[in-house]
């Protein structure tokens, strides 16, 4: 008998089958599965339904197991799932980033098969409690994994799998941790059909007599009910997301806005060697553009965005930069966001920015914004001394980004914009943020040289998320793309291929409602998280009341 089948709980009711875990020697594999499912439900895979099978698959591995199992199930689920996910770190870094990166994530994934395998007693218990339990657990992890270590790392939360997903719109409701819960909440559903279907199959006549005595209509001709119910609530919590309502343009005044997407002269971590070089794609682009507009066979754009990393040379210290710049904003004629690594503001430091660049009059320096979220080990080095025993890369980063204290909100002229830089994207916080500050377009400015399309698709996906979960109008500027306009319901337009140079033109009307999920901002996570402190408690008590066999 496997070891963790001691765990069998002391009085379940007839319709949870035997009591026992599923087989480790089924249950390892299953768990692998199960990252490999999630994996596949992202871009560039983009095959979201896999999102809640993977959820079920460790949640039958995990279910009814001893801590140590559930964590160690926990591990190879996250291990199969981050580290192919993020492979992209590993392009031009080595390998030791990458696999550090995906073992702390994959440590966050163990918390959740212990936490499974905790709450296994009240899921036995409770008929419907299994799939709530799932979505809680879910939303609880990530959010202790999108704020630690070092402000977290929220890559790979379960909602950024549902770009194309009915349940996307949820994202309008409830943002981010919504949509998670949904999908966790699906997969629960659908484990718990197969798992009540599995106990059913195994289930004899005479076992239907033996418990003649339980719940009232427990008859042969309605052993299946259980495996019915919860995979057809399953099925219209998916398609019943179809209802929900959102926003397919905005109702505010209409702005032409162009994407420069310069390119790079060579991906990799030395781009930065080609600074100038990425400076001039950027302005040439635009003066290209300028003509175009001029011809007439092209619109006049009544604001222009370039990517994070579009001037590497600071512009504000560098006259030869800054007058590119001038350039080209004033032959097209029309404010330009750049991207800029500005030095200062101390001795050794630098600041990721997106600046406002006016035709005629140079850099508006009310409407800069600073980063507000540095990457660790990327931008900036924490505990540089210990980091350097680990890995001698970390001396690489010679300046640390240090962060900006106030949202990107940038006002324009003809739009107020919602700025966040590269990853920022993934943070609840720092999107609505802009929002609540009255931005109307939301811009995400980002870099994707250094890294590979896949991450560049996993990032658009995040910003058709934001779209939706704010009512906005989006748009995404990348050096080497994926760049592309994105609508309130999630549409993407106008999007680039990677590792070439285009820009492309568009038409948006601005918005400047707010959705409930901008209303609510944190308080869905609060409370699912807190639910789901609750639910490790309440499983506490029971297994105390049932006296389980102690770790």
């Amino acid at each position: 008998m496997d070891r963790d089948e001691a765990l069998t709980p002391a009085a379940l009711p007839p319709s949870v089958g035997t009591g026992r875990p599923v087989p480790l020697r089924v249950a390892a594999p299953l768990a692998v599965a199960a990252g490999l499912a999630l994996l596949v439900a992202f871009p560039p895979y983009g095959v979201w339904p896999l999102a809640p099978v993977g959820v079920a698959m460790l949640a039958a591995a995990a279910h009814r197991r001893r801590l140590r199992a559930g964590a160690g199930l926990g591990f190879l689920t996250g291990v199969a799932f981050f580290g192919p996910l993020l492979a992209w770190t590993n392009l031009h870094t080595g390998y030791l980033p990458w696999v550090l990166l995906s073992l702390l994530q994959a440590g966050y994934l163990a918390l959740l098969g212990a936490a499974t395998a905790w709450v296994s007693p009240l899921a036995d218990r409770v008929r419907w409690a299994w799939p709530v339990l799932t979505g809680l657990l879910w939303v609880g992890q990530e959010a202790l994994r999108d704020r630690t270590p070092f402000g977290g790392f929220p890559w790979g939360r379960l909602a950024f799998s549902q770009d194309t997903s009915p349940l996307l719109r949820l994202a309008a409701l409830g943002g981010v941790p919504l949509v998670t819960f949904a999908v966790a909440l699906v997969g629960g559903l659908l484990v718990t059909a197969v798992w009540r279907g599995w106990a059913a199959a195994r289930r004899t006549p005479q076992d239907d007599v033996s418990h003649a005595g339980g719940p009232p209509g427990d008859t042969p001709s309605r052993r299946w009910a259980p495996v019915a119910v919860p995979a057809l609530v399953a099925v219209a919590l998916t398609a019943g997301s179809l209802l929900v309502p959102v926003a397919t343009a905005g109702s505010g005044a209409t702005v032409t806005v162009a994407i420069v997407q310069g390119n790079v002269p060579r991906l990799g971590l030395d781009f930065n060697a080609q600074r100038q070089a990425v400076l001039n794609n950027h302005v040439d682009a635009t003066i290209e553009l300028a003509g175009r507009v001029a011809a007439g066979q092209e619109r006049q754009p009544d604001l222009v965005v370039w990517p994070e990393n579009s001037s590497d040379i600071d512009p504000l210290r560098n006259p030869a930069a800054g007058a590119r710049i001038s350039q080209a904003a004033d032959t097209v004629h029309a404010p330009i966001l750049v991207g800029a690594v500005l030095l200062g503001p101390g001795p050794g430091q630098v600041r990721n920015a997106g600046i406002l660049w006016r035709p005629g009059t140079g850099a508006d320096m009310g409407q800069l914004y600073t980063k507000r979220h540095p990457v660790p080990f990327a931008e900036y080095v924490p505990l540089r001394d210990i980091a350097r025993k680990v890995s001698k890369q970390v001396d690489l980063i010679r300046s640390d980004f240090v962060p900006g204290s106030t949202p990107g909100v940038v006002r324009a002229g003809p739009a107020v914009l919602g700025d966040v830089i590269c990853f920022e994207v993934a943070y609840d916080d720092v999107v609505r943020d802009t929002v609540t500050g009255g931005a109307q377009l939301l811009v995400v400015q980002t870099n994707n040289a250094t890294f590979d399309v896949a991450e560049a698709r996993q990032q658009m996906a995040m910003v058709r998320l934001r779209a939706v979960e704010h009512g906005r109008p989006a748009l995404m500027a990348s050096t080497v793309g994926v760049s592309g306009f994105v609508a309130p319901d999630g549409r993407v337009s106008d999007a680039t291929g990677f590792n070439t140079r285009e820009v492309v033109v568009r038409q948006l009307r601005l918005d400047d409602g707010r959705t409930l999920a901008t209303r609510l901002g944190w308080w869905p996570e609060v409370t699912l998280a807190a639910l789901a402190v609750a639910a490790l408690v309440g499983a506490a008590v029971l297994r105390r009341r049932q006296r389980v066999m102690p770790e």
